[in-house]
């Protein structure tokens, strides 16, 4: 394994639920796993209410920008955590893959996008201790 540990988080517009969880690997994680967010078919800008979520904990996403899946992406991280991409997400076999069922925040209210976002914190909590215990 490399020095740092690397993790992919993909889902299918990279607009919201894998930007909010690369937000908090890139925080939690201060500069210890490398973070790469992709999707199978991105938008054009993030999710506003993602980047307001995000910015009530201090957590600044509003500069990235949606990056389509590539399958060397995939290859370069030691985790892959997808988010409702299903199939479309490439697989290969000595990867580490976790599929995050979590509500789509496109189209939801801020209160209900709170709770998304938190949720996605917890689950990069414990994914970062593992990767950094590994």
């Amino acid at each position: 394994m490399k020095e740092k540990p690397s993790v992919l988080f993909v889902c299918v517009h990279n607009a919201g639920r894998s930007q909010m969880a690369a937000g908090f690997m890139r925080e939690l994680g201060q500069g210890r796993v490398e973070v790469l967010s992709a999707g199978s078919a991105p938008k054009d800008s993030i999710n506003p209410i993602a980047v307001e979520a995000m910015a009530e904990l201090g957590i600044d996403i509003a500069n990235h920008v949606p990056k389509i899946l590539t399958t060397e992406a995939v290859q370069e991280s030691d985790a892959v955590v997808t988010m409702g991409c299903g199939d479309v997400c490439p697989f290969y076999p000595g990867k580490r893959y976790e599929d995050w069922v979590l509500d789509d925040p496109a189209g939801q209210g801020i209160e209900s996008v709170r709770v998304i976002r938190d949720e996605i914190k917890a689950r990069v909590e414990v994914l970062l201790s593992e990767l950094l215990s590994a």
